[in-house]
């Protein structure tokens, strides 16, 4: 039942959408047609990505705010009355952040398994309308993307590092001078670093090795490589955006 929504509302239309790109691109070259279709649903979803980044930029410019409420002494009801109020006063909601990314992962994760399963138009997912490709090029400026690349992988890591480090740095409480950090500021702290140094690394193991029990294509690569280079560019434009917001609050 739920392969059948998946295929039906996610991975089909993505697939066929990917068939009619490389059908209508020159030459059927795929590397295009994976870089096309990995943008526009990057823009399809930019209105909710967009309020979900402009949340956490709203959430990191009342963190000041809500820590003078934390330290208030005041009772918990008395401090959860206080932050409902803070909310509603510069009309804020600390979940809508978090509801907006759940609803991009579905489609994400379809999109990706699109490039996952392989350049495949001969399965019978295939519209009645829509004309698989006569022509495969499947060699995207000298590299085979049906292949792990050690270019694209590394291109990939170097483009997870970029997204790492454009993105907003948790808005942490530190703890006064003289005292161990807490548990939170430390948490906070090594997940920021694991992200931005680590997470890149494993994204390279991931897509030039069987870590994961199979060869990941280059296709898979070139969309991560997309993803990120649109997700940073989509952040500098909220970060020119930010006094906007700040004026606004």
């Amino acid at each position: 039942m739920l392969t059948n929504i998946w295929n039906t509302v996610l991975y089909q239309p993505l697939l066929n959408a990917l068939a009619f790109l490389v059908s209508i691109i020159p030459g059927g070259d795929v590397g295009i047609a994976v870089i096309i279709l990995t943008v526009l649903v990057k823009v399809v979803l930019f209105p909710l990505s967009q309020k979900s980044i402009e949340s956490q930029a709203a959430m990191s410019l009342l963190a000041p705010e809500l820590e003078k409420i934390k330290k208030s002494g005041a009772s918990k009801e008395e401090q959860a009355r206080l932050t409902f109020e803070l909310y509603k006063k510069h009309k804020t909601n600390p979940f809508s952040g978090c509801l907006l990314v759940l609803l991009q992962i579905p489609i994400i994760f379809a999109l990706y398994f699109v490039f996952f399963k392989g350049i495949n138009f001969e399965s019978g997912l295939i519209y009645s309308f829509i004309h698989p490709p006569e022509i495969l090029d499947t060699v995207f400026l000298g590299i085979d993307i049906t292949k792990q690349s050690f270019i694209l992988a590394i291109l990939a890591s170097v483009s997870q590092y970029l997204q790492a480090h454009f993105m907003p740095k948790p808005n942490i409480p530190s703890s006064p001078p003289g005292s161990a950090p807490s548990f939170q500021e430390s948490f906070g702290k090594s997940m920021h670093i694991q992200m931005k140094y680590l997470f890149p690394v494993f994204i390279f193991v991931i897509l030039y090795t069987d870590f994961l029990g199979v060869a990941l294509s280059g296709a898979v690569a070139l969309y991560w490589i997309t993803n990120n280079i649109f997700s940073v560019g989509q952040q500098i434009y909220v970060d020119k955006k930010r006094d906007d917001l700040i004026i606004k609050l």
